[in-house]
């Protein structure tokens, strides 16, 4: 029988604390804020987590940060588990006899020969300190402790106590810049005003400006393939002093808990935390083949380093991959230069409904893309040619001649070959998506959308 309980009553560190302890293999489901955590323990050690905010993104940002897949697969797999995330509620998932959707991707990869084990590992141990970072900051909520055996096909085992020091020490870091900063899903922008006293602001890179166009600072980082707190600690500044304005973060990321400081935590604790090394244990990778696994270079996983006596991940060796969470927090040098923000990717909408190039249009050009709209499928090719985009929208039925139909001639063209082509449609079928990946478009938006998610398929192909 499940175990019910309120955080009222046990708080989350704590929670995990005894579950290290215990010898079972269970799921803690926590629910808090409309956001559900789900958490698989064996044996006292952490063997997945995710939750219901957009896991799919998580699983993306994590695979692009770590530079493990190409696009053109990152697309594939999404839609191919997207029907698979909508069978699986994990908002409703008393019923534990499916695998998460996001974990299923993990093992397909796998499965594919995409990822090694060793890859597999990794990426598993970076979700799930996201997830579990999140998780410490819930105040108040519900849980239950669920019999997951056989629930979940195992790749690796996570020592529990020390994830827990590596999420509170992130953390820490985060809430250094409170109350300036309390999301990583908050949207930094840049002001720009002449007729203010002091327009000249410190200088930003810019790459960095170009995109601060909506997207959140987690996304931000891995566009600029940085480390978060040191995306942070460059943006703090100008936050400071007026220069960067943050926005709240969009749905469904504005449920997600936000960071409060301590009254305890003293900035000196906090300092000497940052400075310090810790060691995440793989505490037993799975026994899936792993003949030839290749050595994980520094370049490649810019955040977690490998043990110099490590070779290779294997089922034989309990390993130890090295996370430096060093931050200097010294203030930085900074030059006075106007900065100013160039519209850097045009973007071309096709739809025959005018309603609907007109919502487009407006959430993207407030994001400074260039937008081009054309209500005529017919003279749409022409236009193409002509403006060169970076990204097309489709509309997948229109008069006179339909999306597929269109996809395929502007495939046909040799100098958009590679241009990302992406279908906005009421169509929900898979059979719908199978045709639109046969014909060459690149992703598929569901009508009706919100600006979040037009903008996260941008992030995915412009990226």
């Amino acid at each position: 029988m499940p175990n019910f309980g309120t955080f009222t009553v046990l708080r989350p560190y704590s929670l995990l604390k005894q579950l290290s302890n215990g010898i079972d293999t269970t799921c803690l489901q926590a629910f808090s804020n409309l956001v559900t955590w789900l958490i698989y323990v064996e044996q006292g050690a952490i063997t997945y987590a995710t939750n219901s905010v957009e896991p799919f993104d998580r699983l993306e940002r994590h695979l692009r940060r770590l530079n493990l897949l190409s696009s053109a697969t990152r697309v594939q797999l999404r839609m191919t588990f997207e029907q698979e995330l909508l069978n699986y509620d994990i908002a409703d998932s008393s019923d534990l006899s499916t695998q998460p959707a996001d974990y299923q991707a993990i093992h397909w990869l796998v499965n594919e020969g995409y990822l090694d084990n060793a890859q597999a590992t990794i990426l598993i141990q970076e979700l799930v300190k996201e997830v579990i970072e999140s998780f410490l900051l819930v105040k108040t909520g519900t849980y239950a402790l669920s019999d997951a055996t056989q629930t979940l096909t195992k790749i690796c085992r996570l020592d529990v106590e020390k994830t827990l020091e590596i999420c509170q020490i992130r953390i820490q870091n985060w809430q250094s810049f409170t109350p300036q900063i309390s999301s990583p899903y908050q949207r930094p922008y840049l002001l720009i005003n002449s007729k203010l006293p002091s327009k000249n602001f410190p200088k930003l890179p810019p790459e960095l400006t170009n995109w601060m166009k909506g997207f959140s600072l987690r996304h931000l980082a891995v566009i600029m393939n940085q480390d978060e707190m040191q995306l942070i600690q460059d943006l703090y500044p100008h936050i400071v002093q007026g220069g960067v304005i943050m926005h709240e973060p969009d749905p469904p990321f504005d449920q997600l808990p936000k960071y409060k400081p301590e009254a305890t935590t003293s900035s000196r604790y906090t300092t000497a935390l940052l400075n310090k090394q810790f060691i995440d244990t793989v505490v037993e990778p799975s026994n899936r083949n792993a003949e030839s696994e290749t050595a994980l270079a520094v370049e490649d996983f810019p955040l977690v380093v490998r043990s110099p006596q490590t070779s290779a991940l294997s089922s034989q060796n309990l390993q130890e991959l090295t996370i430096l969470n060093t931050i200097n927090y010294a203030p930085e040098i900074v030059t006075n230069n106007t900065v100013t923000i160039k519209k850097t990717y045009k973007i071309i909408s096709v739809d025959d409904s005018p309603t609907i190039l007109k919502e487009i249009s407006r959430f993207l050009e407030s994001e400074n893309f260039s937008v081009v709209t054309i209500d005529d499928p017919l003279k749409a090719v022409m236009s193409i040619i002509r403006h060169k985009p970076d990204l097309i929208l489709l509309d997948l039925n229109m008069a006179g001649i339909d999306g597929y139909e269109l996809c395929k001639i502007i495939r046909n063209n040799s100098f958009f070959k590679h241009t990302p082509i992406i279908f906005v449609t009421g169509n929900k079928g898979l059979v719908d998506k199978v045709k639109a990946r046969l014909v060459g478009a690149s992703g598929y938006l569901t009508k009706p959308f919100t600006r979040a998610e037009l903008l996260k398929l941008v992030f995915m192909h412009l990226a």
